[in-house]
């Protein structure tokens, strides 16, 4: 059986860096893993690519091409992957053993993970080719320190539990750019009825129902990820 962690979030939270310091760590301890880049606008690596999406398709290519635009270009590529996993991406998965553990750096539309099916798919096709998944989400620490941020970060993350529906651990990415850890400690194992007030307050009254219907969701997120 193989293993694999597909790392999620938003553009700029950090995927990139956490799969070139998980390489490193892993080197350091002795533990081999193959980081899979799954981002056909990606250049530059911090880490030995194992696999890349842009030998089958690159972003600049299609939008040339077809005359799209970086987002629509990215769902374009993605679909595009969904339609080779059972060719381009079936002949490069049997270079690795069953116990090999693969980390794929994931693009970082919110879509691909909350919305669109491709992700989702590819999971499956994994899960076929019997492997044990799981997902890791990176959310920027400096996106959490209000608490209209702090929701958003949280419905994401549980946009992307629902669509997925894999084992799922959320990181908090950045800490080093935060100049008052104060701000986070906040939110960390915040009280939903402070939670409720503070968004109230930052909110017009049309929204109070909204509001205290996304505080009940914030606590199914909490809870799922206690859960999984």
């Amino acid at each position: 059986m193989g293993y694999a962690q597909l790392v999620i979030g938003p553009a700029g939270s950090g995927k990139s860096t956490y799969c070139s310091s998980l390489y490193q760590h892993c080197e350091t301890v002795g533990r081999s893993i193959n980081i899979v880049n799954l981002d056909p606008a990606a250049e530059n690596f911090d880490y030995p690519v194992a696999m890349d999406i842009k030998e089958l398709i690159s972003l600049d290519d299609v939008m040339e091409e077809l005359g799209l635009g970086p987002n629509g270009a990215l769902i374009y590529c993605m679909e595009e992957l969904e339609y080779n996993l059972d060719g381009w991406f079936a002949e490069e998965l049997e270079n690795y053993r069953d116990d090999d553990y693969l980390v794929f750096d994931c693009p970082g539309q919110i879509e691909l993970f909350s919305h669109v099916p491709v992700l989702r798919n590819f999971v499956e096709h994994l899960k076929s080719k019997n492997f044990n998944v799981c997902a890791v989400c990176l959310i920027d620490s400096q996106f959490i320190t209000d608490v209209t941020k702090f929701i958003s970060g949280c419905m994401a993350s549980l946009s992307a539990m629902v669509q997925l529906e894999l084992p799922h651990v959320n990181i908090l990415s950045k800490m080093d750019l935060v100049t008052n850890k104060k701000d986070i400690e906040d939110y960390l194992n915040p009280e939903p009825r402070a939670l409720l007030s503070e968004l109230n307050q930052r909110m017009a009254p049309q929204f109070l129902k909204l509001n205290k219907a996304l505080i009940e969701l914030f606590l199914m997120v909490r809870w799922m990820s206690i859960a999984w």
